[in-house]
């Protein structure tokens, strides 16, 4: 049976983010299943993103987690429930134990990063998602993006992450270019949290749409199938 890959999205739970290195994945012969989150309910947070994912997954065995940004809070409580090979993670908030969303931020200095690759780049340090997530997305599907807007309630960023145990194998890759958790933040979280040094490739936050071939390779690099 071909190696199983889990792609987890992040806020706003668009599994669509994840198409273009989902295909990659699949003609060179993994089994790549992206899904939704349900992230426009307000009445489900971490755990029913958690359930989702496991639905997806399915009678899949041996899987290997790849969780972009905030979907790294939704990866362990998913790693605890399914036979799981290890976690990628992708321009992610790599929690801890009990951590929340809402708390991640602060917890690493994540506000204090941006601002200064901000200024030290010169781009503006006020949010705005052409800046922070479109800049380097090709024009197409930004305006998909934009005529299909992805809502995040509240709920998930006060959902404590619990978990007790990591996988065997974790990997951290990092979008050189990205503007919401630049690359030296993500580095010393990868350090400090995980003790891996990332994988570094071409993109920003979004690097699975700016560059999904890069990425793909990262990940099934990782499972210790490059170029297949």
């Amino acid at each position: 049976m071909n190696e199983a890959i889990a792609l987890i999205p992040g806020a706003g739970g668009q599994g669509w983010l994840w198409h273009l290195v989902e295909a990659d994945l699949r003609a060179r012969g993994f089994d790549a299943v992206a899904m939704d989150l349900p992230a426009a309910d307000p009445a489900c947070g971490l755990p029913a993103y958690a359930d989702t994912v496991v639905a997806a997954i399915g009678d899949r065995t041996d899987v290997t987690l790849v969780a972009q940004s905030m979907g790294g809070f939704t990866a362990p409580l998913v790693w605890q429930r399914v036979p799981t090979r290890g976690v990628v993670f992708v321009n992610a908030m790599i929690p801890v134990p009990g951590e929340t969303p809402g708390d991640w931020w602060g917890h690493v200095g994540s506000h204090d990063a941006l601002v200064a690759a901000a200024h030290e780049r010169g781009y503006t340090t006020e949010f705005d998602d052409d800046v922070y997530f479109y800049h380097d997305v090709p024009p197409d599907l930004v305006a998909f993006m934009k005529a299909n807007p992805s809502p995040e309630t509240d709920t998930v960023f006060g959902d404590p992450c619990t978990f007790t145990s990591w996988p065997s194998e974790i990997t951290v890759v990092a979008g050189r270019d990205d503007r919401l958790f630049p690359l030296e933040l993500q580095q010393r979280v990868a350090r400090e949290r995980v003790g891996r040094e990332p994988v570094v490739v071409r993109g920003g936050h979004l690097a699975a749409l700016s560059h999904p071939a890069e990425l793909a390779d990262a990940i099934a690099g990782s499972i210790g199938r490059a170029g297949r």
